[in-house]
């Protein structure tokens, strides 16, 4: 199990832009084969911030949707990033909470 978790940064201004501008990537990934959990959300605290957070089946899947491209040429591009803190995690057993 691979997870990807943390936050992203844009100007407080520009968050909502940016979860509108990639808000497809959820929906593609949430279809594509490996993928248990995709999501980008504002984060309630900071308004700067975007949590990330994926899970899927293996490396192989993750990259696949990686490299599949994206139907994001109709959407205008996102803003840019102020910073990212984002980070791959293996996971080697799941248990019940």
């Amino acid at each position: 199990m691979i997870i990807i978790a943390g936050h992203l940064r844009v100007a407080a201004s520009e968050r909502e832009r940016y979860l509108a501008a990639t808000a497809n990537a959820a929906v593609q990934a949430r279809q594509a084969p490996g993928c248990h959990d995709f999501v980008q959300s504002a984060d309630p605290i900071d308004p700067e911030r975007i949590n990330i957070f994926e899970r899927w089946d293996t490396d192989d899947a993750l990259m696949a949707f990686r490299n599949s491209g994206s139907d994001e040429s109709e959407q205008p591009p996102p803003p840019d990033l102020l910073g990212a803190d984002v980070a791959k995690y293996r996971i080697s057993a799941v248990e019940s909470p």
